[in-house]
């Protein structure tokens, strides 16, 4: 594993017949970071996360988290938080049951659940049944459930999906915190103009391949461009 990479693709293939989702990719995302996985839809992101998390097998490559295929960690809740779709709720359970019965099936303590929905800004809601949830606190109960066993490690699809500007800004801030408390964050956006006020790091992709990695400045100046989303067009040459 690179030196202080908690996170490592390596050479990571993913094939379903003849289409190629993921092609030979290679990053590491360094510990105590917030890295940024771009690219337009269909080029791979979320084929990578759902690799790196055990839900898919790699066709060639491997994807660690510290130095470990997710099968392989013990107690994984307590090493890795992940969201990768916040619709996947029981749309009775409350948002407390929810965490609740999570905390259950992962070995840890429910009483965790009143301060996650305190952490994540919906503690008035807890008592609501999830099918009355806009997707914006959707997506902050699932934020909340990825926190469960205080993990060091977030995997994170799309995180800023569904929120108004007030939630955005309430990621931003969220997602600092993660990092300044030590853990590491790895997640994908299509809100370009944001992932450069959050991340540390990107790593940019088109058709499954990695054409750019490094931090927002050195991004923009690769490309001569102005922002990091000219960069990204630039980069991928897909306006989407």
């Amino acid at each position: 594993m690179a030196v202080g990479a908690v996170i490592e693709v390596d050479g990571l293939t993913k094939r379903y017949g003849d289409t190629t989702a993921v092609d030979d990719l290679t990053f590491t995302v360094p510990g105590g970071s917030i890295v940024g996985l771009l690219g337009a839809n269909g080029s791979g992101k979320t084929t990578t996360m759902r690799m790196l998390l055990g839900l898919a097998a790699p066709t060639t490559g491997r994807a660690t988290i510290g130095g470990r295929a997710y099968a392989a960690i013990p107690e994984p809740a307590r090493v890795v938080g992940a969201v990768l779709d916040a619709a996947q709720f029981h749309p009775g359970r409350t948002g407390r049951d929810h965490l609740r019965a999570f905390a259950t099936a992962a070995g840890v303590a429910t009483d965790r659940a009143d301060a996650l929905l305190a952490r994540v800004g919906i503690a008035d809601a807890g008592n609501r049944r999830v099918r009355g949830y806009s997707l914006g606190m959707r997506q902050r109960l699932a934020l909340a459930t990825a926190l469960l066993g205080d993990p060091r490690v977030l995997v994170l699809d799309e995180p800023a999906n569904g929120l108004d500007p007030h939630g955005i800004r309430w990621l931003r801030d969220f997602l600092h915190a993660q990092r300044d408390e030590g853990r590491t964050v790895l997640l994908s956006s299509h809100v370009l103009a944001e992932v450069a006020r959050v991340v540390d790091h990107v790593v940019v992709l088109s058709r499954g391949r990695l054409v750019a990695q490094g931090d927002v400045a050195s991004i923009i100046a690769l490309t001569g461009a102005g922002t990091l989303e000219d960069a990204f067009l630039k980069l991928t040459g897909d306006p989407s």
